[in-house]
């Protein structure tokens, strides 16, 4: 095992973490600080006790087996002794018509956030690569806030409205300007990328500060306060769907690429050498992480850091192997974002705070944390 250290002509990142190869692994015996199976087994097993945790917080306190029996009758149809008068009281429909979707949203949102935050930093070899650092989230929340404010947002084909359209347009242009950007005067470096993505992100706040400022509308500034701080309160079953689904796909995906994000982490040299066209799998990669982003964006506004801090907490318990990294990542996304949310509706008595400046408030300690511990070095 190597320690894989990434490095350009200005500058040189040190990973921190050890690239395993699986079948070197299974053959010299489990590597990782946990064994595999038993992680994936207790983080399953935390994400269904935090989803029906998360369920009874809120301005309305429900007890835990109050929950249970709800969403068992619900789901499943059970209904047990002594259990009636609970399933009909406005407790029920708190739990299955606002809470429910709005927690699944979040298993979703950190799911996928968590997720392309692991993938990009494999794709731009940079272990501070993630959606909201690299401008694509901005581009994401600039295209909603152009379909807010020019009164679009009608539905185009089912669950799909034009503010999620433009909302995945935005994603994916800022996703073209970055590497654009980066590959300017000469061969797209890991540091180009991160300096692209911030120029990109101021570009597009300034823009939708400026689009905000000159309407004079203030529904719509209303409205697009939910998409630069992010939330969860637009959770419903029908705006469920296509998250769910773009998030279920982007994983299925990801999941069958670990050999190549594997490769990605030798650097641009060892994988044209494996035969691994970079240039191609880099610009698909970010591509898919666009219509990812962009959608998230869509149904829960900006919420940064999820994609920087769940890869690395994941590193520490299973290495950089991807086909043990990725599954762990989806898992911890998930949990994390829906106890960040169970913290936004509890931490203001009869208030609620925006998910996004909590998951920053637990961020930004930690992005400085793998700067200065981790002794990352630019240039």
């Amino acid at each position: 095992m190597n320690k894989v250290k990434f490095s350009s002509a200005n500058n040189k990142i040190t990973f921190g973490q050890e690239v395993l190869n699986s079948k070197k692994s299974s053959a010299a015996g489990n590597t990782e600080l946990f064994p595999f199976r038993l992680v994936v087994a207790l983080l399953c097993a935390a994400l269904i006790l935090s989803i029906f945790l998360a369920l009874g917080l809120g301005a309305v306190h429900i007890s835990l087996p109050d929950t249970y029996a709800i969403i068992m009758n619900r789901l499943f149809g059970i209904e047990r002794p002594g259990t009636a008068e609970v399933l009909r009281s406005a407790n029920a429909s708190i739990i299955w018509k606002i809470r429910f979707p709005r927690v699944l949203l979040g298993v979703a949102a950190g799911a996928g956030l968590a997720l392309c935050g692991s993938v990009m930093q494999a794709t731009v070899q940079n272990p501070l690569a993630e959606p909201y650092i690299l401008g694509i989230s901005s581009g994401a929340s600039l295209g909603a806030t152009i379909a807010v404010f020019i009164g679009t947002a009608i539905p185009l084909a089912g669950s799909i409205s034009s503010v999620s359209l433009l909302a995945f347009l935005g994603a994916a242009g800022a996703t073209g300007a970055v590497l654009f950007l980066a590959s300017m005067g000469g061969q797209a470096t890991s540091g180009k990328l991160i300096l692209s993505g911030t120029i990109i992100n101021a570009i597009c706040t300034s823009f939708s500060n400026f689009i905000i400022s000159v309407s004079g509308d203030g529904n719509g500034m209303l409205s697009i306060k939910f998409w630069t701080m992010g939330s969860l309160t637009r959770g419903s079953w029908n705006n469920l769907i296509l998250p769910s689904c773009i998030v279920a796909a982007s994983c299925i995906f990801f999941l069958s690429q670990y050999r190549t994000l594997n490769t990605m982490l030798l650097g641009d040299e060892a994988a044209s050498t494996l035969g691994v066209n970079l240039s191609f799998y880099r610009k698909l990669y970010m591509s898919a992480a666009a219509l990812l982003t962009g959608v998230l964006v869509s149904a829960c506004g900006m919420i940064g850091f999820v994609g920087l801090m769940i890869p690395h907490i994941a590193r520490a318990v299973v290495g950089a192997d991807h086909r043990r990294l990725l599954p762990i990542t989806i898992l911890m996304g998930g949990i994390f974002l829906v106890w960040a949310d169970a913290l936004a509706r509890v931490i203001i008595p009869n208030g609620e705070l925006a998910i996004g400046i909590v998951t920053s408030m637990i961020g930004a300690p930690f992005f400085a944390y793998i700067l200065i511990k981790r002794h990352y070095r630019f240039g």
